[in-house]
């Protein structure tokens, strides 16, 4: 199929999605939302993106499959431990100074970096004046996030990186084996509300002092990338903390001169 055939047929089926079901993709950077529509396409049987169109269009059941597609969770446990470890030794000794803190885990996918958040939190003093907020837009990944249940394959990478993140315990302390996986403890799950929440369409939603979206906007494009920082900026409050992806950077964007970076190498940043 030519390729300005596929794109036009791609930009069809992400208005349809968002008429039909008010989740919005059309912001989404191309390449990266080609590829994954794609890879549905292959799976669902549909031969091509206008016949994947046309069975979202008249089936929900099939457009909830095709949103694992298009929103596929990737995180893991304390990932990037030189973030968390950042944030133990810089960010928190600011944070104590409140007397509550909120905490906004943007894109949290199955849940892993608001339970690592929950860990640290405590072991610092501070989960029992705490509350995080994680938000995704897709209801499957946030169900496994409200279970806390993780495979007990994964559990050794976890602990690596929690270790490598400052952990102060033994992280075997924060979950039990159950189920055939890895059970995290009902006193983090306490502290984080996991809610629906969609950077493309919702607003700000409370004031919090510390903002984690990491490895989430690498799939926006420009002006999608803008409109989730304008929502960063408002939620925050007065030199609240925003930590970013690896990959991921203020610059170049309508809110650089907005921000500034306090901990370069790891992507956390102040508002100004």
């Amino acid at each position: 199929m030519p390729q300005r055939t596929a794109e036009i047929e791609l930009r069809l089926l992400l208005e349809a999605i968002y008429q039909k079901y008010d989740y919005d993709f059309r912001e989404y950077a191309l390449t990266s939302m080609k590829r994954r529509v794609q890879l549905a396409v292959q799976q669902m049987g549909t031969g091509c993106i206008s016949g994947l169109q046309g069975r979202v269009l008249h089936d929900p059941a099939a457009f909830t499959e095709l949103l694992q597609y298009l929103t596929i969770p990737v995180s893991e446990m304390f990932r990037d431990p030189g973030y968390f470890l950042a944030l133990r030794q810089q960010v928190l000794p600011v944070l104590r100074t409140y007397p509550s803190l909120t905490v906004w885990v943007a894109g949290c996918s199955t849940g892993e970096e608001a339970y690592s958040l929950a860990i640290l939190l405590r072991e610092e003093g501070l989960l029992e004046r705490s509350m995080i907020y994680a938000t995704d837009i897709n209801p499957h990944s946030l169900e496994r996030a409200r279970r806390g249940i993780y495979p007990l394959e994964q559990v050794s990478g976890y602990t690596r990186n929690y270790q490598e993140a400052g952990g102060t315990g033994a992280f075997s302390d924060y979950y039990v084996a159950a189920y055939e996986g890895a059970l995290f403890d009902k006193s983090l799950r306490e502290h984080i509300t996991f809610a629906d929440h969609s950077l493309a369409t919702d607003s700000v939603f409370a004031e919090t002092q510390l903002i984690s979206c990491r490895n989430v906007m690498i799939y926006f494009n420009k002006g999608l990338q803008n409109r989730a920082l304008g929502l960063f900026h408002e939620s925050l409050c007065h030199r609240g903390f925003l930590g970013l992806g690896s990959k991921e950077t203020l610059n170049f964007s309508k809110f650089a001169d907005r921000f500034e970076p306090v901990l370069a190498d790891e992507k956390v940043y102040r508002k100004l």
